[in-house]
């Protein structure tokens, strides 16, 4: 059996890859993999997972999970999607690391079903949009802005926190990318995740881009895609970046940036810091990297 665990994370693709994956339940389960709602597992995984203490789970707990999830029928591959698996959004900057238990917590995932393939996808998003949205999104935003405030973002890694993941964890499948290429490689990043048969179409893989970009604008890509079908992945890529930059919708993929002592020139330090960042991950040995 094999578990695919996708850990967000917070605040990157709001819930759209759990959607877009549960529209084409029907059609996923014919290939023997389960898209269950969250409501019957995320409570039941958190549960299981702070009840381990280091150990595997009993056979009874692993029952219990699959039957809540799968509600009798069979599956050869289980999606759990559940951002709070990591932790909560509020403590991601635990001791001045971006989820600073990564590694902790994706050893304890697979001590859940330990006889399983398990595999874990992440997608990341620049700290420079990613820590302004947290305070407003947290149940004690004082707290996070304390420790914002001694934590200099500037040493903020993503590469930190997968080397973490994958000391702990050397021989899990790890798949990464990059909110920010989402809409580009909204296809690639569904089909990586089901696992399912190149040549199905799933239902609703242009809802992402109908949600930043401007109905007019989706409509003529659409014209234009099926007037000059792209041959190939590429090609597809660029016609959709051609038509997000003209049709983008600003209010959809511009962040507030309301931080204290925050400026533009703080922003485009942190972004470039970033770019950086992810060409070192890009390059980490047994690190699935999707870019566009």
């Amino acid at each position: 059996m094999q578990i695919v665990y996708h850990l967000g994370v917070h605040f990157t693709d709001e819930e759209r890859l759990l959607k877009c994956l549960l529209k084409n339940k029907g059609a996923l389960a014919n290939e023997g993999t389960a898209v269950p709602g969250p409501s019957r597992y995320r409570k039941l995984l958190r549960q299981t997972l702070f009840g381990l203490r280091g150990g595997p789970a009993t056979r009874d707990q692993q029952q219990e999970i699959l039957e809540a999830a799968l509600e009798g029928e069979y599956a050869e591959r289980i999606i759990f999607s559940a951002p709070n698996l990591l932790g909560n959004p509020g403590a991601m900057l635990r001791d001045g690391a971006l989820y600073e238990r990564a590694g902790e917590r994706v050893a304890s995932l697979c001590s859940i079903f330990p006889d399983a393939q398990n595999e874990f996808f992440i997608g990341l998003r620049n700290p420079a949009t990613l820590l302004p949205v947290v305070p407003g999104s947290v149940e004690a935003p004082a707290d996070f802005m304390q420790v914002l405030s001694t934590t200099d973002p500037r040493g903020l890694r993503w590469s930190d926190m997968v080397a973490r993941i994958r000391g702990e964890n050397p021989d899990v499948p790890l798949t990464i990318w990059c909110n920010e290429d989402t809409p580009l490689i909204w296809p690639q990043v569904l089909r990586e995740l089901a696992a399912h048969d190149p040549l199905l179409a799933l239902e609703g893989t242009n809802d992402f881009l109908a949600s930043i970009m401007s109905r007019e604008g989706m409509e003529r890509m659409l014209v234009y895609m099926s007037t000059h079908p792209p041959a190939t992945e590429v090609q597809r890529r660029r016609i959709v970046a051609a038509f997000l930059d003209k049709f983008a919708i600003p209010d959809e993929i511009e962040v507030e940036l309301d931080l204290p002592g925050w400026d533009d020139a703080l922003v485009d330090e942190l972004t470039e810091l970033y770019d950086e960042d992810v060409y070192q991950i890009e390059k980490m040995a047994g690190v699935n990297f999707i870019a566009p």
